[in-house]
């Protein structure tokens, strides 16, 4: 999640990209019989603050965080292209973003090439066990507590991050993965403040993280909560990329640090006298070794003559924010009410989501007709559902984008399953042209609790994104587990192109809220004509095939909510949905970073200035 932070002890971009050494292990405190891997200190650095939008010529990052986005400028300011940067950012965001992303998650990279003018995709989603049954969560015939399988090995997946990593530099980066893990590295050696954000987040994760000496050993330094103001340091995440920088990723797949995760999953490390049931994963190091991050087409419509790519199942954002798009291709949004215009936003949302749930699974396990959802075809068979004075109601039944026929009923609707909303998203360009929009995760705020030991990270709970069971027998669901299975995402990074160039590209956290945050904002920049940074800081509203729709303050309050209940629909509120950023090419060539102003706690874009 994101956090208003300033820079810490690492100061200016440049001197973060030091020299290239690997730095020697600091001692520290983790799990008993080894120092740990947190320490506090009580000076806070002066740095710069984060800023919401910034513009140069030279390349552009926009992350959630100060030191993220700084690390990823660094590599930029060293001759670095946007695949270098992308990945040196989302490094330092496994050390000041943890709660949220990681070695040990996965995510979803889409990246335009400017010299082929051509957009490329890596999946780095995940992976059940190949042990894995339909039956994954289910004890006696009956789904077990969600809670419960998120602090449990069986919600792990293997982890596709390093994978990506590595795919995407020796596909299309500049720089070896030692070079831009050296941000991070350093990071995680010198520590970053403490915000109330991250205490928060802390507290909230408090009581399951005590039943594991590790996680406790990072995250509650001398058995507390971190203080506000205060350094957290890593140095055994530190050593971690230290060893990734000098044996690559295979260290994880199939090496000793693989060994260290397999055994954390299948026996967690729980403290004695913990009364919590931790039920024990099935991930082998045969999983390990078989993981790879998948090369893939991008998902691609056309949008009021612009190009609009995304990510391809077995993400479902890329096919949902297409679909969602091409049933408003025919109205005149720009021209549109504000009631006007949420009302038909929101129903082509409710829309995509309940073909998304019939039809989006793991495409390797699945038979998902990605060009059909994507089809402006199937849209319009769609949009007709649409009235302007009545509401549709949820869940909503799916159509079918093999057949299309206007207005069809369509199968029986099944409700939309629960997905977590902890997750991070980066967008770089560099001074070339090239474009990186980047979500990794590692499912929900703190991932599955558990810390490897002695290795400064957390493990993801990204199985929990399967459903436990269909929502209604009487309904396929393509999302139940399966050997080797990638659980369906929400993950939506966007790239939009007019004539081959780049204009905008953007994503965000927030589960199943991505879909709706990113075509939201697309819409409010591209129809509604707001500047990017407005577009991302507009009140959100987030309609997923479900009963109610979730607002923001800023149109909870407002008078419009008021006339869209007097034609059906029906809201409760959220305080804060997403937390995009997002990077454009303006006119005269130059780069605009734009980011959150406020939503968990500001975003951070930064520029390289070519002088």
């Amino acid at each position: 999640m994101s956090r208003a932070r300033r820079l810490t002890v690492l100061g200016a971009a440049t001197a973060l990209a030091g020299s290239l050494v690997a730095v020697p292990a600091a001692a520290g405190t983790a799990a008993p019989a080894r120092p740990a891997t947190a320490a506090q200190d009580s000076a806070t650095p002066a740095t710069p603050e984060k800023t919401p939008v910034a513009v140069g010529s030279g390349g552009a990052v926009s992350s959630v965080d100060a030191d993220a986005s700084a690390a990823g400028i660094a590599v930029l300011k060293q001759g670095g292209n946007a695949v270098d940067a992308a990945v040196a950012t989302a490094a330092a965001l496994g050390v000041t973003e943890p709660y949220s992303a990681g070695i040990g998650g996965g995510g979803y990279f889409v990246s335009y090439d400017a010299r082929s003018r051509t957009v490329r995709t890596l999946d780095g989603r995940e992976t059940a066990p190949r042990s894995a049954g339909r039956d994954l969560f289910l004890e006696n015939g009956a789904p077990i507590p969600f809670a419960d399988a998120v602090t449990s090995g069986l919600s792990i997946g293997t982890p596709g991050t390093p994978a990506t990593w590595d795919a995407a530099l020796r596909k299309w980066g500049s720089r070896s993965l030692g070079q831009v893990l050296r941000p991070a590295q350093k990071l995680a050696q010198g520590g970053f403040t403490v915000d109330p954000t991250f205490r928060q987040q802390t507290a909230d994760n408090e009581a399951r993280f005590r039943d594991f000496p590790a996680t406790a050993g990072l995250f509650l330094p001398g058995g507390k909560l971190p203080v506000v103001g205060s350094t957290m340091k890593n140095p055994d995440l530190a050593r971690t990329y230290g060893e990734l920088a000098t044996k690559g990723v295979g260290a994880l797949y199939d090496g000793a640090l693989g060994r260290d995760i397999v055994r954390t999953v299948q026996k967690p490390p729980v403290r004695t006298g913990a009364t919590r049931k931790v039920r024990p994963g099935k991930l082998t190091a045969d999983d390990l070794r078989a993981y790879r991050a998948l090369g893939q087409a991008p998902t691609r419509t056309r949008y009021r003559g612009l190009d609009v790519y995304g990510i391809a199942p077995s993400s479902s954002g890329g096919t949902s924010v297409a679909e969602a798009l091409n049933i408003l291709e025919k109205s005149d949004v720009s021209r549109l009410s504000e009631k006007q215009y949420l009302h038909r936003y929101l129903e082509a949302s409710r829309i995509a989501f309940a073909d998304r749930g019939r039809w989006v699974g793991d495409p390797a396990q699945e038979d998902v007709p990605t060009k059909g959802l994507t089809s402006q075809r199937f849209a319009d068979s769609r949009a007709c559902l649409i009235h302007d004075d009545k509401a549709l109601t949820s869940p909503l039944a799916p159509g079918d984008p093999r057949h299309p026929k206007r207005c069809a009923a369509g199968d029986k609707a099944a409700p939309t399953t629960y997905e977590g909303e902890n997750t991070t998203h980066l967008t770089v360009a560099d001074k070339w042209g090239n474009v990186v929009a980047y979500t990794l995760t590692i499912e929900q705020t703190g991932g599955s609790g558990i810390v490897v030991p002695h290795r400064g990270f957390l493990l993801n709970n990204e199985l929990t994104d399967f459903s436990f069971a269909p929502a209604d027998p009487a309904v396929r669901d393509p999302n139940l587990p399966g050997p080797g299975k990638r659980p369906r995402s929400s993950i939506s990074p966007t790239i939009v192109l007019r004539h081959g160039r780049p204009v905008v590209a953007l994503g965000s956290p927030g589960g199943a809220t991505i879909i709706t945050t990113v075509l939201q904002t697309l819409v409010n920049h591209f129809d509604r004509g707001m500047p990017l940074v407005d577009a991302i800081a507009a009140p959100r509203a987030s309609q997923r095939n479900a009963a109610t729709t979730e607002l923001e303050p800023g149109l909870w309050n407002s008078p419009v909510r008021r006339q869209l209940e007097a034609i059906g629909h029906a809201f409760k509120q959220n305080p804060e949905i997403g937390a995009a950023t997002g990077v454009q090419r303006l006119p005269d060539g130059r780069w605009l970073a734009a980011a959150e102003k406020v939503r968990r706690g500001g975003g951070s874009a930064m520029v390289v200035h070519r002088s």
